[in-house]
């Protein structure tokens, strides 16, 4: 059976493959006769094979093969191979007398049944290889195997920039990471002083009174601060007359909750306890025990806490008032000249309103006390003087600080210059703003603190609770020493101080007296009277009725017939 290469066979002519089908079948034609040489195909995926045993020499696939692929023989580029079918691109073989040889093309055999046996197609250089029969023929596509392409990597330039743009990229979005870490740090550390801060600011509203709804008292006040949750400095001032004997004391209040500042005028017969429990007056206090031991029982009575002690010698007083240029006041009374040597001379203050005093007029009528004037009187009148400096001295606490350094004062350890300054800067503030005002302790007979003095002055100015010695506690016995012997003294308050009773001290008389007196106000003190008696060892005739000194039960007046234990 012939095929249609069987017309003009001659087996001398040669032929070539020059493609495949639309059937995949191996296309020939005829080789020129002017061509010398024949060009073997590429075949990049040729295998070097053995010459095949029957068939075509040359390239192809051979339908009519009996059973067989004719292979291709590989593409040796040395032609080590075969130098006969060997491609020669510079002609070497023709320079050496050789003639390039083209592989014979043996005759199409009979076609015959293909066997199952895979056969292998040989391909040419860019060109389609044939077509598997797998349904997809009539429809015209092509199915492409990977080995048709050859995937190279060809070296970027530019591989360099592109990391140093990603390493820029990733350090920038963890710049911008690590800065949203830091405001976020920034932003809780912020928070937690501000937290701190709020807490601090309630805590301190709380301590100073100003916090509302903060106790029950406030809702039943209706958000009133209460006296004793009020902030207050107090300081205690002892105003000493060094041209005639006698003080006079004075609290200076600062109430930082309610703006208001208060002078607190405190009677000399205020009675008070000292350090070794033994009763006496605020005026026998301040000549005894001095500045810190009347603080302290002062502290005792009145339930405060003093934080200094100011005295205030006359002469000081009289510069303070020169220093802030003289004051006004409303005064009460008209005040002879203490220096006048003739009656008649007209007096040094004289009674009216809106009077403006030097140094020396407001020394003498903050010491004035007129006759059959109880010493409140003169109280008061210090009291006023007080608040006329502070109306006149500078709401500035540096200035006011220059003021009290140029009294060129020698203070109490407890109060500094500048703390002193600084306090009555706050209350010059004050006073010149018309928050301000002057308040009498009242204080009863015996120099306890009524009812009344518990639930005003102290309760409401000073924030504290009265605490007057008990009557109930021991009997209290004031003695004044008649005897000539001062020691007499000593030796009665140890012998009273044993026999359980409380010793109050009265002084010294001007003369001697010869007999002993134990004196008793109320019928209900005469057994006490007659047991304090006993207990000093003198008779019991000397008991009597009569006036006893101020804060005490009994009084005992002791004369040269008293004879102390020895």
């Amino acid at each position: 059976m012939n095929d249609r290469y069987d017309s003009g066979y001659d087996g001398d002519q040669q032929y070539e493959l020059v493609g495949y089908d639309d059937q995949g079948r191996p296309v020939y034609q005829p080789v020129q006769p002017q061509q010398q040489y024949q060009q073997q195909s590429y075949d990049p995926y040729a295998q070097q094979q053995a010459p095949p045993a029957q068939g075509y020499e040359g390239y192809g696939y051979d339908q009519y093969a009996t059973g067989q692929q004719q292979p291709a023989p590989a593409y040796d580029p040395y032609a080590a191979g075969n130098p006969a079918t060997a491609y020669d691109p510079y002609g070497q073989a023709a320079g050496s007398g050789q003639q390039p040889r083209v592989a014979e093309q043996a005759a199409p055999a009979a076609p015959t049944a293909p066997t199952a046996q895979a056969e292998q197609t040989a391909y040419i250089p860019q060109q389609g290889g044939p077509v598997e029969d797998d349904g997809k023929q009539g429809t015209g596509e092509r199915d492409y195997g990977t080995q048709q392409f050859a995937f190279v990597e060809e070296p970027d330039g530019d591989s360099e920039d592109v990391i140093d743009w990603l390493n820029f990229t990733e350090n920038r979005t963890e710049r911008r990471e690590e800065a949203k870490r830091r405001a976020r740090s920034r932003g809780i550390a912020l928070i937690v002083v501000l937290a701190l801060m709020a807490a601090g600011g309630v805590g301190y509203l709380w301590y100073a009174g100003m916090l509302p709804g903060a106790s029950s008292a406030d809702a039943k006040t209706g958000g009133a601060t209460t006296a004793g949750a009020q902030k207050r400095d107090v300081i205690v001032v002892h105003l000493h007359n060094t041209k005639k004997s006698g003080t006079s004391t004075v609290l200076l209040v600062d109430n930082a909750t309610t703006k208001q500042g208060t002078t607190v005028l405190l009677p000399n017969s205020l009675a008070l306890t000292d350090d070794n429990g033994t009763t006496t007056t605020l005026a026998k206090s301040v000549d005894d025990d001095g500045s810190s031991g009347t603080r302290d029982a002062l502290d005792t009575v009145l339930g405060t806490d003093i934080e200094g002690t100011w005295r205030l010698d006359t002469p000081y007083l009289q510069n303070l008032v020169e220093l802030v240029g003289n004051i006004d006041i409303d005064t009460n009374a008209d005040v002879p000249d203490p220096d006048a040597t003739k009656k008649g001379t007209a007096p040094l203050v004289k009674k009216g309103e809106a009077q403006t005093l030097s140094g020396k007029m407001a020394v003498a009528y903050a010491t004035y006390l007129a006759s059959g004037e109880a010493q409140d009187a003169q109280l008061e009148r210090f009291g006023q003087v007080m608040q006329g400096v502070l109306r006149k001295l500078s709401s500035d606490a540096q200035g006011a600080t220059v003021t009290v350094q140029t009294l060129a004062q020698i203070l109490d350890p407890s109060l500094t210059d500048k703390d002193l300054g600084a306090f009555l800067a706050r209350l010059a503030d004050l006073a010149k703003g018309g928050d301000y005002k002057t308040a009498l302790l009242p204080v009863l007979g015996d120099g306890t603190l009524s009812a009344q003095a518990s639930a005003g002055v102290v309760k409401t100015v000073l924030g504290g609770a009265a605490k007057s010695p008990d009557k109930d506690a021991a009997i209290r016995v004031s003695v004044q020493n008649a005897t000539g012997d001062k020691d007499n003294t000593e030796k009665a308050r140890v012998v009273l101080l044993n026999g359980g009773f409380t010793f109050l001290e009265a002084g010294t008389a001007a003369a001697a007296q010869a007999a002993s007196q134990v004196v008793y106000a109320d019928a209900a003190d005469k057994e006490n009277a007659t047991e304090a008696a006993k207990t000093l060892g003198l008779p019991t005739s000397s008991v009597k009725k009569g006036a006893v000194t101020s804060n005490a039960d009994v009084s005992v007046i002791l004369g040269q017939d008293y004879k102390a234990a020895s």
